[in-house]
């Protein structure tokens, strides 16, 4: 197979959340975006953490629980974020997706978010061309 980019295949108008945005607000932002996690930035714009749909539960169930929503994006993210690289092959992707659970890795130019990418992209990608 011909070696291929990401850079064409990433989504660049993926949400972006804020360590010090209300859990409730950006679990809400996530589901009308139809996003299945998005990046969180820093104050410098560097990814800080990411939140998935998943690490909103614990704050939801505990909404639904007492009818109180506490806590914000720093305080259910992930931290340790697996990132790609934006000049990486589709094929290194690929076998990322193989080698995590993840559905979508931040896409980093530099120590800038450019985008997500999605491993429903990726396999689309190679049904396609492969």
């Amino acid at each position: 197979m011909t070696a291929y980019g990401i850079r064409e295949i990433i989504r660049i108008d993926a949400p972006v959340l804020f360590p010090d945005m209300p859990i409730r607000r950006a679990a809400a932002f996530l589901v009308n975006s139809r996003a299945a996690a998005a990046p969180v930035i820093d104050d410098d714009g560097h990814l800080g953490g990411l939140l998935s749909q998943k690490d909103c539960f614990p704050a939801v169930l505990q909404a639904s629980y007492h009818r109180e929503w506490s806590g914000t994006v720093a305080d259910h993210m992930t931290d340790d974020v697996r990132t790609i690289m934006i000049d990486a092959e589709v094929i290194a992707a690929a076998q990322m997706f193989l080698a995590h659970t993840h559905r979508v890795f931040p896409v980093l130019d530099g120590l800038t978010v450019a985008g997500m990418l999605h491993r429903s992209d990726v396999l689309a990608f190679l049904v396609h061309h492969g």
